[in-house]
This record gives structure tokens, sequence and C-alpha cells, in this order.
């Protein structure tokens, strides 16, 4: 029986896209179009998770108008989805593009929205709560990780380490307590990774199961317990967004791992044309899946 799919924001984005034919820094600009969508590592790995065949539910924390907002674009998406309410707004954030292609896509985010106790509260009842042996990924900032209302979603993650499979892709304090557990996988990129371990740091401690190391197009760096490390290129494409490629990629990396049983070198292999694709497209998950790539066979949602 294949294991259930949990990702976790914590840290959501009620996302605005607009985009002008051209625009130029210092003067009013009217766009040509705009759109909503619900941001976060969390929400892209559950959206690219569906895509490949796993629907897998995504665990975050609304509050206030922008969290609504996000309620209701989750729900018309029919994205599996379990949001935890807190007295704090949902951050918004803007994404600019630019038709001409003179300025690169840029995105200018709100500030971080640390989730109130009684919602992380909630969250870690709920994961206590899942059975053994479920995948649970935790993707992006944790805003307020290292204050005492957090203490419950902190004890819950170390339980789930030895009981279920504990994926990690995030940086800053998260990622510094949560490397000292005995991860199924850990995803992170090369800036993380140095910050992490320092310049000459090369493998991680032998108690992470699984590890992957991205650099954009300059290569992945990955291993696994007991075996030396190994690396792989990326095709190359033309880039138009890099967004969201490393949730692109942890998604495939979980559907080939626990769906379908691969190997980690088989896994890397067949992550990195989907996060190439995706960075050679605008938004996130949304690219043509590549003619090869079979659908997984799903888990269902919780």
């Amino acid at each position: 029986m294949k294991p259930a799919v949990l990702t976790l924001t914590g840290n959501l984005l009620a996302e605005r896209t607009l985009t002008f034919s051209a625009w130029q820094p210092g003067r009013t600009q009217r766009a040509t179009g705009e759109s909503f969508q619900v941001g976060g590592k969390g929400i892209n790995v559950a959206r690219m998770l569906r895509r490949l065949g796993v629907p897998a539910t995504a665990l975050c924390f609304t509050g206030g108008a922008p969290g609504a907002e996000c309620e209701a674009w989750l729900n018309d998406q029919r994205l599996p989805h379990r949001s935890f309410a807190t007295v704090v707004p949902t951050r918004a954030g803007t994404v600019i593009r630019d038709g001409s292609g003179t300025h690169p896509e840029t995105t200018f985010l709100g500030p971080d929205a640390p989730p109130d106790a009684e919602a992380v509260r909630a969250c870690a009842n709920f994961l206590e709560a899942q059975p053994d042996r479920t995948v649970l990924a935790v993707c992006g900032s944790l805003p307020g990780w290292t204050s005492p209302a957090f203490a419950p979603l902190r004890a819950a993650l170390r339980r789930w380490a030895t009981r279920g499979h504990l994926v990690v892709d995030t940086y800053g304090p998260p990622l510094e307590e949560l490397a000292g557990l005995p991860l199924a996988l850990l995803r992170i990129n090369a800036d993380e990774h140095r910050a992490l371990l320092g310049q000459n740091g090369t493998v991680f401690p032998g108690h992470v199961v699984r590890w992957v190391v991205s650099d954009g197009p300059r290569g992945v760096r990955f291993g696994e317990r007991g075996h030396p490390p190994s690396e792989a290129q990326p095709p190359l494409v033309q880039e138009i967004s890099p967004t969201g490629c490393g949730d692109v990629m942890l998604a495939a990396l979980i559907e080939a791992l626990w769906i379908r049983g691969l190997s980690l070198e088989a896994a890397v292999a067949a992550s990195l044309p989907l996060a190439a694709a995706n960075a050679a497209h605008p938004g996130v998950a949304e690219f043509d899946l590549p003619a090869d790539q079979r659908q997984g066979s799903g888990t269902g949602g919780i």
C-alpha cells in the first residue's frame, strides 16, 4: 500500500500577478492582465504532485481577508487541503511580468505572517492523528519557528521523523533543527547548503537518509546514507522564470521515491526534466508534461 502524502506550508502567499506589455520603473503603469493564485512552496509541491497523479493534501495557515481569498481559490481549484485559521492575516505578494522581455519576472513579497499559537497547536494535533508511514513534506519558511507558540509543532515533527517519512525543503532556523533528525529526504539549494554546512561542507550527517542539493542550471548533487555522493546535470533550457523549480523537483522526487519506488538516482533523473520545463514556462507547475512522463498511481487526499 502506497503512503498518503501531506505538504506543510508555513507561510502562505495570496499572490496577484500583473502582466504588462512593457513597464519602466518610476512611472505609472497600466496592466494588460491580472490573475490571482495561492503561492507557498508546499502549495506548489501539492499542485505538481497532482499533475503527477498523486493528490497530496496541502496543510496551511490562513488568516484575514487574504486568507479567505486563498481558501476560496484552493476550493475552486479542488486542491485537497486542510487550513488552520489564524488571527494573523495571510501575507500578500505581487508578481510583475513584462511581455516585452525587457525586465525579468519580479516578485514582491509582503512581510512574513507567523501563525498564532492556537493555529500551530491545531496543525500539530492534526499531524499527531495521522497514520504512521505517511509522507510529510515541510516546505518553505516557517516564521515564528523559534517562538514558544511553535513548540507543539516542533515536537510533532520530531516524532514524525521516527514514525513517518519526513521530507524537508526549508531554510534558516527550521533547517538547522530539522537537519538533525533522521530525515527521509532533505532537498535544498546550494545557498542553503552552504549556510548549513559552510563552504567546505560536502555531505550531510549519517542520520539523513537521502539528500539532494540543487544549484539551478549548474547541476545537482545528491547522496544516500552509506553511498558516495553523485552529480547530475539538468537539461539546458531558455529560462523564463525560476520560481517554483525546486518545488517541482521535490514533487517529482516524492512521486518517484514513494509512489513508484525508484532509487534516488532514478528519482533525480526523473525530476530534472520537469524542473527544467518549469523554468522554461511562466507560472508554477503549469507546463506541459513531457510525453514520456507517466502518471503516478495516486494516494488520495485527507
